[in-house]
């Protein structure tokens, strides 16, 4: 049984004086950065902190490729219209992680900074809504409550059709697809929110549809009361996947109430957001 373990060194061979000498910071940056790509971006910023070996491997390309959307070239392409040339990967994760505009300002594309997945909200400009020219039923609302700065307010309406779409290279993954909503229209007095809920009524009658398609041919479709007022609320209309086939995806969704037997008021519409399945749950937060 000794024979077998013959290899292993005595104690006397142990360089114990070099080992207790070491510090952290001596571990060859090659290593350092081979345990942060196993890391959330979050930790791999607060570890850059801990000395220069730590500063050093935390910029490696690797590390920061391991953190990017496989396709993130694609994504470049799409949210700039003058691709940054030169910038090592980690700047294009800092990059890709502002909530950068797109389709005139219609539209906001960003990296989550915890997963690095992407996510997109589209401003209520980028929606189609009936009777959106008219001010008797709709007007738009300058707020900091949105991303985007303003809303839009529906008055009151018999009929109720809010559509978009979007066509985006999406990274495979599950998405899924929210409208941003809230019954009354929030203002502050003395620095206190306050709620004008003057206009909401007609949405506990019939229920409201969601409906969403993709070019790949999911669909999905859910019914919901809206009863809570002055309280922005992210209501879920469905999933969709992307498994990586093609370069493009091309989302429909709409949202209606068209039943006429009965007018609906006092509704906000904010945009409508795009968040990969993993951070839905921040969403109720």
């Amino acid at each position: 049984m000794g024979s077998v373990f013959s290899f292993l060194p005595t104690r006397k061979t142990i360089p114990t004086t070099s080992i207790t000498q070491m510090g952290i910071g001596d571990l060859p940056e090659g290593c350092v950065a081979a345990v942060l790509s196993h890391l959330d971006p979050p930790d791999i910023c607060r570890l850059a902190t801990l000395n220069r070996a730590f500063y050093g491997a935390s910029s490696a390309d690797f590390v920061w490729e391991s953190k990017l959307p496989v396709n993130y070239e694609l994504l470049i392409d799409r949210v700039f219209d003058n691709p940054p040339l030169g910038l090592c990967m980690r700047d294009i994760y800092s990059l890709l992680c502002r909530k950068n505009d797109i389709d005139d300002g219609t539209k906001k594309v960003w990296l989550d900074k915890v997963t690095g997945k992407t996510c997109l909200s589209i401003s209520s400009d980028g929606l189609s809504m009936t009777g959106i020219g008219d001010r008797r039923y709709w007007n738009r609302i300058s707020t900091d409550e949105s991303r985007f700065g303003k809303i839009a307010y529906l008055q009151q309406t018999w009929w109720l059709e809010v559509d978009g779409e979007v066509d985006f290279p999406f990274p495979p993954g599950t998405y899924s697809l929210f409208f941003r909503l809230q019954l009354g229209y929030s203002s502050k007095r003395f620095g206190r929110k306050i709620c004008n809920d003057q206009h909401v009524h007609g949405w506990d009658i019939k229920p409201v549809q969601f409906k969403l398609s993709t070019s790949a041919g999911q669909e999905a479709i859910s019914h919901v009361f809206f009863g809570e007022t002055g309280k922005w609320i992210h209501h879920h209309v469905g999933d969709f996947v992307i498994d990586g086939s093609s370069e493009k995806t091309k989302i429909r969704f709409s949202m209606t109430q068209i039943d006429c037997t009965h007018t609906k008021g006092g509704l906000c519409i904010d945009s409508v957001a795009i968040y990969p399945k993993e951070i839905e749950e921040r969403l109720k937060h």
